[in-house]
């Protein structure tokens, strides 16, 4: 049984206690018991690192933080809402999938959700998969841009997911052009839409290189972006199934970037 079939069984208090054990089973209709209060790494838990345990915090991460995200500015906008539909969209979540989604969404943006707790405990499941990390900093990217700018309560958050998570912010910014790049481009997009055509800077940004970089620089470029986020990669470090439309939507957007600029420089 995978992880999403445990979890309807009832049995998500043992593949995931601690905070993000909690959040899920409020946004469940749970009542949380002492098997999920119990504090994450302890005794009573066995160690991390079980592919339906880092699917369950990957999942539950995802969506509560996205919505504590969205409401960093004190209100969540109907451009943010649409991006976490679009996101579930785009994962193709069975119905109950999606309310549960929704309901983590909900579960974030609530008073005194625990940001902290949440970040410290993922990180601790996922033991440091690295592609897996910055896929999800990707995803809570792409819904701070979901209105079109990204505001200074958002960018403090996500700087500080970026300190937790063991990202430089020298990479954020890197990340942060590839986002805002694509985002301009996906904002409107039907989850079946082909891959964009973009624009010349915007292309380069999605490839985090200048104008001036040599073909070989490129293409070295490319190829280390398409390592990070090929779906086989990440569904071997614990990327639920469910999510494997997102990775392959990001590997179409880094080929199209290189081929618009292989074909400007008519290579």
């Amino acid at each position: 049984m995978g992880w999403w079939g445990k979890i309807v069984g009832g049995a998500f208090g043992f593949l995931l206690g601690g905070p993000l054990g909690a959040v899920l089973g409020a946004a469940l209709g749970h009542n949380v018991d002492r098997g999920l209060d119990r504090p994450f790494g302890g005794p009573s838990r066995r160690a991390p690192g079980s592919r339906e345990e880092i699917q369950t915090a990957f999942f539950t991460a995802t969506f509560c933080i996205m919505g504590h995200l969205c409401k960093a500015d004190g209100r969540v906008s109907p451009d943010e809402i649409g991006l976490a539909r679009l996101v579930m969209a785009r994962m193709d979540l069975s119905p109950d999938q999606a309310r549960a989604a929704m309901g983590l969404f909900n579960e974030g943006k609530s008073p005194g959700f625990p940001l902290e707790e949440i970040l410290g405990q993922l990180r601790h499941e996922v033991r440091g998969r690295r592609r897996l990390l910055r896929l999800f900093l990707e995803i809570q990217l792409a819904a701070a841009y979901a209105d079109g700018a990204l505001g200074a309560a958002e960018e403090r958050i996500l700087l500080h997911i970026c300190d937790r998570l063991g990202f430089s912010h020298l990479e954020f910014r890197h990340l942060e052009a590839m986002v805002r790049a694509g985002g301009r481009h996906r904002r409107q997009a039907r989850p079946d839409a082909p891959p964009p055509r973009y624009g010349l800077e915007d292309a380069y940004a999605i490839l985090n290189v200048p104008e001036s970089a040599s073909d070989g620089e490129v293409k070295k470029a490319y190829q280390r972006l398409m390592s990070q986020h090929h779906p086989d990669k990440l569904l071997a470090q614990g990327l639920p199934e469910e999510m494997i439309k997102v990775a392959t939507e990001k590997t179409r957007d880094i080929r199209g970037a290189y081929e618009r600029i292989r074909e400007a420089r008519g290579s």
